[in-house]
């Protein structure tokens, strides 16, 4: 009777394991479910929406109270004007005093093409002509001042 004792005690362990194990699975614990359009979540997201929207309005109207962004020392030399000529290549018209260059800018490098005898007038942006670009300029204009 003692070996057959002996013969059960890795069998008993086994099974005393095996219970210990679904007595902790059995049980998991719980966490508390947060509710995500509880009043305290809308609040904080409706918070940051109106804060993120006060820095976007209050940095377009510093840009334009500034004046937009310039370029440093722009006296005495300017651009006229410009045209893509491929994906990565431009045609530019710069006004360097009195004279007019034609240069020519693409990926690691900037040659001159000519040097225009007489000078070509500045036009007014095409875009500031077109219908929609008007309407859009004024309405903006009406509802920001």
């Amino acid at each position: 009777m003692k070996n057959k004792a002996l013969s059960l005690i890795p069998l008993m362990t086994l099974f005393s394991a095996s219970l210990s194990a679904i007595e902790k699975t059995s049980a998991p614990a719980m966490k508390p479910i947060i509710d995500p359009l509880s009043g305290a979540n809308v609040f904080q997201m409706v918070a940051g929406l109106v804060f993120v929207l006060i820095i976007v309005i209050a940095v377009a109207w510093l840009v334009r109270r500034v004046g937009g962004v310039t370029m440093a020392g722009g006296g005495a030399m300017s651009v006229v004007g410009g045209m893509s000529m491929g994906a990565r290549e431009r045609v530019v018209l710069l006004q360097v005093g009195d004279e007019q260059i034609l240069i020519g800018v693409s990926p690691g490098r900037i040659s001159k093409l000519h040097v225009l005898e007489k000078p070509i007038e500045p036009q007014l942006n095409k875009l500031q002509d077109s219908g929609f670009a008007k309407k859009l300029s004024e309405v903006l204009r009406g509802k920001l001042k």
